[in-house]
């Protein structure tokens, strides 16, 4: 039958990428999330174990029906179905009848001959069920073949979200009923799933997820409500003119601009699969550069294969065949989920986006309660597992900024987003739509902010960086940045994950945050460097600026953490451009503490150090107090 997106023409170019990277035949489960009519389940079914999945119902039999077909010996029922079928004309004014043929309404689906037929032949069908006369995979083979044999009938442009005003000539044949086609081999083990994959996602055990969602505004279950009905059986009440039967539970969200995008980094985060399968045409709603960015986030990046293959679409009178069309095949193998890393969307000065699994790898073996305590983007916070994070930044917009991405749907943020960018007419190196949206948001008190405003501003900025001026207003000049694809994903991956955690928000200094503090806590500290230079720490931003002062206010604060038995540890630098903290050097020497030297590719170039008070089961090259003059 014709199916919108199946995957019969590229079939091959599937199991050559199964071939090439030696999985086939292994015994391996192949988890097809999205089966629609099984082409994908059925010509693998002899060289996986199969778990086939779709939210609608029709598409599951159909599938299994396909899949199950060479068992299918109707032992029971002792004679053959299609040529019992197939050998009479005995007709019942059923439901198809009634309502989707002229015999009982003005719709045009089908002739009322080739209606009462389809209602003769579910009934018997369902009545040999009851009877115990045929077994479930016989069950949905006939389901199957009477969808095939119903498609060549219909009355339709090939789906059956409307039908013709006018007899096709083929819709004037009678019926027959048909045998589905099918890889006449016998399966390895099944399972068949009829549920939402973000619903059961997490649930699946599999070893390859292949995916092949819906990429266009295309609701199926609104274009093949007639067939889900015919499958369940269940007389639905209908309306309008086209009789669907009711279609909020069938409609999905894969086939709404950017909930595809939110679904999709999910899916990535949640599956136990090691490897993972992805087809998806370049019409579709996400980019090449979302899915790669998503993929390597989740997959290991060395793994990451696109391949590009030519694919003639479906296409009915009303469309015409594009030449460029084709689809993507991507792959990955999935990382371990210690090696995940979350990136915040912000483009904080100092951010420790790189550092944040070498700073992971060396926290305590167990804590309780995490404190970010000079949060910024929040690039470690976002990647550490406890009970209890707490961020915290003295810059208040910083802070609501980052807790609006827990606080906000993310679907409604980006909404909001592409609406500020449209009213606004932002673009990168726009200066005059620029100006304006900055304008506009100064002009509101400061304690009326929005601060997803205040994000749609800063991505037009220059380096997208944070920059407010002695009055608090926002004064970043415009840049040559925008909101793309790279960043949508770090917004998307982000805003999940903070939305999971345990997060609390705080905007003081980091002095006054602590007031539950005990030995299950500990605090991470990332204050501004003595030797570098940021719009965060020189005072000038209606903040407090960071000197010789207060960064042995900072040592003295972090000797009672020591004293009290509170494990910490702290980014900073020793050397920088040439100079030296040498200050630094003497308190470190003082205090005992131990250091860890940051590679400095994951440091942005900087000789980064870790400084702290306790020690772990993390395989890292620390130095006590005898060592320190050497390692400095």
């Amino acid at each position: 039958m014709r199916f919108i997106g199946n995957k019969e023409l590229i079939i091959s170019d599937i199991k050559a990428l199964f071939d090439e990277l030696e999985l086939t035949d292994n015994g391996l489960t192949l988890f097809d999330a999205f089966c629609g009519t099984g082409a994908v389940s059925d010509s693998l079914k002899d060289s996986f174990n199969i778990v086939s999945n779709d939210m609608l119902r029709w598409c599951v039999i159909y599938t299994r029906g396909r899949v199950h077909a060479d068992e299918c010996t109707f032992k029971n029922l002792k004679f053959d179905p299609f040529q019992f079928f197939n050998s009479n004309s005995k007709t019942s004014k059923g439901f198809i009848y009634k309502n989707y043929s002229p015999g009982g309404s003005d719709r045009m689906y089908f002739t009322k001959e080739n209606a009462g037929r389809i209602d003769y032949f579910r009934k018997t069908i369902e009545q040999w069920k009851n009877d115990n006369l045929i077994n479930e995979n016989e069950y949905a083979y006939l389901l199957a073949s009477l969808i095939e044999s119903v498609s060549v009938v219909s009355n339709t442009a090939g789906v059956y979200g409307a039908f013709l005003k006018h007899w096709d000539s083929r819709a004037l044949k009678p019926i027959e009923f048909k045998r589905v086609l099918s890889n006449l081999s016998q399966p390895n083990e099944t399972t068949f799933l009829n549920a939402k994959l973000e619903d059961v996602i997490s649930e699946v055990e599999c070893d390859i997820l292949y995916l092949d969602p819906p990429y266009t505004q295309n609701q199926y279950g609104t274009q093949y409500h007639l067939l889900e009905t015919l499958v369940l059986n269940d007389n639905p009440s209908i309306s309008n003119i086209t009789g669907s039967r009711p279609t909020t539970p069938m409609r999905s969200d894969w086939s709404k601009d950017f909930k595809t995008h939110i679904l999709f980094d999910k899916i990535l985060a949640k599956t136990k699969a090691k490897y993972i399968v992805f087809s998806y045409s370049k019409d579709g709603f996400m980019s090449k550069s979302f899915i790669e960015a998503s993929m390597k986030r989740y997959g290991k990046p060395e793994t990451f294969i696109c391949k590009k293959l030519s694919y003639r679409k479906y296409t009915n009178f009303k469309s015409k065949e594009k030449n460029d069309h084709f689809e993507y095949l991507f792959f990955v193998e999935r990382k371990a989920e210690n090696e995940i890393t979350y990136e915040s969307p912000l483009n904080y000065i100092g951010s420790k986006a790189k550092m944040a699994s070498f700073i992971k790898l060396n926290s305590p073996d167990k804590y309780n309660t995490f404190v970010d305590a000079f949060g910024g983007g929040f690039n470690v916070g976002i990647n550490i597992n406890a009970n209890r994070i707490v961020y915290n930044d003295i810059n208040h917009f910083v802070s609501n900024l980052v807790s609006s991405f827990k606080t906000t749907d993310t679907y409604q943020y980006i909404l909001y987003l592409k609406r500020i960018i449209k009213k606004f007419g932002l673009e990168p190196e726009n200066a005059d739509s620029y100006t304006k949206v900055r304008d506009y948001y100064n002009s509101f008190p400061l304690d009326k902010r929005d601060p997803k405003l205040l994000y749609a501003v800063i991505l037009y900025g220059f380096n997208q960086q944070i920059r407010f001026n002695g009055n608090h207003d926002f004064n970043n000049p415009v840049g040559m940045r925008w909101f793309n694809d790279k960043v949508l994903e770090k917004m998307i991956s982000f805003s999940r994950v903070i939305k999971e955690k345990n997060v609390f928000f705080e905007s003081k200094d980091y002095h006054d945050i602590f007031y539950e503090l005990d030995k299950t806590t500990f605090t991470y500290l990332d204050p501004p460097y003595m030797l570098t230079n940021g719009a965060y720490n020189d005072g000038k931003r209606g903040f407090h600026g960071w000197n010789s002062e207060t960064e042995k206010m900072f040592f003295d604060f972090v000797d009672n953490l020591n004293k009290d038995g509170k494990p910490f540890m702290i980014s900073y630098v020793l050397e920088h451009k040439g100079k030296y903290n040498f200050h630094l050097e003497e308190w470190i020497k003082k205090g005992g503490y131990k250091i860890i030297e940051v590679d400095p590719s994951l440091g942005n170039n900087r000789q980064e150090i870790l400084i702290k008070n306790y020690s772990n089961n993390a395989e890292t090259t620390f130095y006590n107090k005898k060592q320190i003059s050497e390692a400095v």
